[in-house]
């Protein structure tokens, strides 16, 4: 049995493996560039994050229909499942939808489908973050909060997604106090690319309670002081880190000193389909490409929960970090 983890950075339009992309191609009649899944699956070697981004777009056009995004949804569910995630909390981009001429509805509702037996069939909480397109304008997210407004029982938080490198998170101010005001939870992908002080924008401008990646912090010795000491989360992302070139290799990552200066980090699987490993495996390469032993790996999952949006919740919170302690390695 796999340590009980929960997932805190995960876009559900990336654990679109091959396969099922095939399937709903198929079902919706519409071409894919590619023969089969095998050489679909060599296109997943990336060079940076825009070569990913520009795939991860293009394979979107298979998700067309609510029972597209519920069977989305049931095939990452399944997997995380088996890798021991108890606690979910699923990226969506609206905006990649609706410009190809998806209703938000259809996603929510798709989604929505699929977390409602969550529980019940695979034994996971969840939770559904909306996520920004930060190269897209700031007129647009606020068009897509108020086009999610119908839906916002089915909402907890929004986020700040896509290519970070000359899109600021002080871009999105307005549509950030709007979420605030409509009492959203706030995250944001920060110091992927971007640098250390997008990472402070995100949490003076924007009012973050969460940092996406943030690993580029390091770089920022008062930066690393300041999220330790007030306790902000990290959603790290260690596979995808080295397969969009963001390090060398997972050797070189900085988890294990971002461990040391008291940060509470957490390790998710952001695109799985597309990184090579679900949160489990993460997990799994950590420990052995740095070493880590048993406690600390207990440690990442006490912070998952930890870090969770369990407020509403605290005795559910309190029942999964009693998993963690009590896990037996």
């Amino acid at each position: 049995m796999p340590l009980p983890k929960a997932e805190l950075h995960l876009h559900i339009e990336g654990t679109l493996e091959p396969e099922l992309a095939f399937a709903l191609a198929e079902r919706n009649g519409v071409a894919l560039p590619y023969a089969t899944t095998g050489e679909l699956r060599e296109a997943y070697r990336f060079s940076d994050l825009q070569s990913f981004l520009d795939l991860y777009y293009a394979l979107m056009a298979v998700l067309r229909t609510p029972e597209d995004f519920t069977a989305l949804a049931d095939a990452y569910l399944e997997r995380a499942a088996a890798q021991g995630v108890r606690h979910a909390e699923i990226f969506f981009d609206p905006q990649a939808h609706t410009a190809r001429g998806v209703p938000i509805g259809t996603v929510v509702e798709g989604l929505a489908a699929s977390l409602d037996r969550a529980e019940e069939r695979y034994g996971i909480s969840t939770r559904l973050i909306m996520c920004f397109l930060r190269d897209e304008s700031a007129e647009s997210a606020l068009a897509t909060l108020e086009a999610a407004k119908p839906y916002l029982d089915r909402i907890t938080g929004v986020g700040l997604d896509s290519a970070e490198v000359g899109h600021p998170p002080a871009k999105f101010r307005e549509v950030y106090e709007e979420a605030a005001r409509l009492g959203l939870r706030r995250v944001a992908h920060a110091g992927e690319e971007g640098p250390a002080e997008y990472v402070r924008e995100a949490l003076d401008v924007l009012g973050v309670e969460r940092i996406d990646h943030g690993l580029r912090c390091m770089e920022d010795p008062e930066l690393v002081r300041r999220l330790a000491r007030e306790r902000i989360p990290l959603t790290l992302c260690p596979l995808s880190n080295v397969r969009l070139r963001v390090i060398d290799t997972l050797a070189d990552h900085p988890l294990r000193e971002m461990l040391d200066a008291g940060l509470l980090v957490t390790v998710n699987s952001d695109d799985p389909a597309y990184f090579g490993g679900y949160a489990g495996d993460n997990y799994d390469a950590v420990r052995d490409a740095l070493a880590l032993d048993p406690e600390q790996l207990r440690v990442l999952a006490r912070h998952s929960f930890e870090a969770a949006f369990l407020d509403d919740d605290e005795p559910r919170r309190a029942r999964y970090l009693s998993e963690v302690e009590a896990y037996t390695f």
